[in-house]
């Protein structure tokens, strides 16, 4: 017998999506002062800021939805609304959380942002990560939750066999960016250590990460891909690492470049590779799916035209309930005329059982019993 199995959800292609952490004491601190800096020059519409109970109770969209609720962890939530290409809005949520794992390597905050274009997203639009976080080297907060991962820079692999396979097989099965490992044929001067992804368009430089193999370190990588992700890294090259479960249309020859020049220049057929990766159909990562509902449903701010819309959009629902309430009045009050009706009808009028009738022939019309059956006969038809 086949079995109907679901397909699984993906990113739409109108979603910008990030998870990371910032290890600094007060991270809110870092995205109000930014959000107000950008409002200030011109570069937001507007933001809000909540608490998780406030952001619960003011639920416009949906007041009585579940997926409003933030979950226990949460901190803040932030919402900004902009414009990109002169007249597209998009509406993002930043939500910040405290970690769930005690220790040196949990340490910090995790933050979950979600941003939703009116259209499909273009990679050229600024990046919603620099519309909360200051796009600063002094404020780290683009830690991945993978420990020892970072955005913005240069992830050397590690020493040891062990570490590698598991940052490998951790960065392609929990993160929520995209990976990709380049092998030094030989160690680079300055210009060649700067990361890969300062040369892609801005919405993209905030969802790949690169680590960095040695040029001794050729064998370790390659055996690395191949136990864990059945990829080979080619020595002096690059290779755009898979999602586990891999996303349709990925091809691990297609997305492994065997020369890429260390040298300041613009590696422009891995770049290529970078941008049809991160196009591809993404699986929905564990809790991305939540926090794309809250954005949708549990949206708070609204523009002028939304609040108007919403406002209408209230006013029939009360007037509709209104209708409904009336008309539930109207029948109950009918069918407590009915009943009096019955009733009196098998009484004196005064509340008060007639006295017995004498006991009818067989088969003849009128005793008490049929007049009662009679009565709560037409009764119940009334209240039909």
């Amino acid at each position: 017998m086949v079995k109907n199995s679901t397909p699984t959800p993906t990113v739409p292609d109108t979603v910008w999506l990030a998870r990371g952490r910032h290890p600094g004491p007060e991270p809110e601190l870092d995205v109000r002062r930014n959000l107000i800096a950008l409002k200030a020059a011109g570069g937001l519409d507007d933001f809000l800021e909540l608490d998780p109970v406030e952001a619960v109770r003011s639920t416009v969209l949906h007041p009585r939805d579940a997926s409003a609720d933030l979950g226990p962890s949460a901190r803040r939530l932030f919402e900004a609304r902009w414009r990109v290409a002169g007249d597209i809005t998009v509406r993002a949520q930043l939500t910040t959380y405290d970690p769930q794992v005690r220790g040196a390597e949990a340490e910090g905050v995790t933050w979950i942002l979600v941003a939703e274009a009116e259209r499909a997203w273009d990679a050229r639009w600024p990046s919603p990560a620099t519309l909360f976080w200051p796009d600063s080297s002094q404020v780290e907060w683009d830690h991945d939750t993978v420990p020892g991962v970072r955005l913005r820079t240069v992830n050397h692999l590690p020493k040891d066999d062990d570490d590698v396979r598991r940052r490998l097989r951790d960065c392609a099965r929990s993160s929520w960016f995209v990976h990709v490992v380049v092998h030094e044929a030989m160690t680079p001067d300055a210009r060649g250590q700067r990361p890969v992804a300062e040369f892609l368009p801005p919405s993209l430089r905030h969802r790949v990460v690169e680590h960095r193999g040695t040029p001794e370190q050729a064998r370790i990588a390659d055996f690395a891909l191949q136990r864990e992700l059945k990829l080979r890294m080619p020595r002096g090259g690059a290779v755009v690492l898979p999602t586990v479960p891999q996303q349709p249309g990925y091809d691990p020859e297609h997305f492994t470049v065997r020369t890429i020049f260390l040298d300041g220049s613009e590696p422009v057929e891995f770049l290529g590779r970078i941008i049809e990766s991160a196009a591809l159909p993404r699986p929905l990562p564990s809790g991305a799916e939540q926090a794309l509902t809250r954005l949708r449903e549990g949206w708070h701010l609204l523009s002028p035209d939304e609040e108007l819309a919403h406002a209408q959009d209230m006013v029939a629902r009360y007037a509709h309930a209104l209708e409904a309430m009336t008309e539930s009045r109207d029948l109950y009050r009918e069918a407590a005329e009915a009943a009096q009706a019955a009733l009196a009808e098998v009484t004196a009028g005064d509340g008060v059982p007639r006295p017995p009738a004498p006991e009818p022939a067989a088969g003849e019309e009128g005793s008490p019993l049929s007049s009662l059956t009679k009565a709560f006969g037409r009764f119940r038809a009334t209240n039909k």
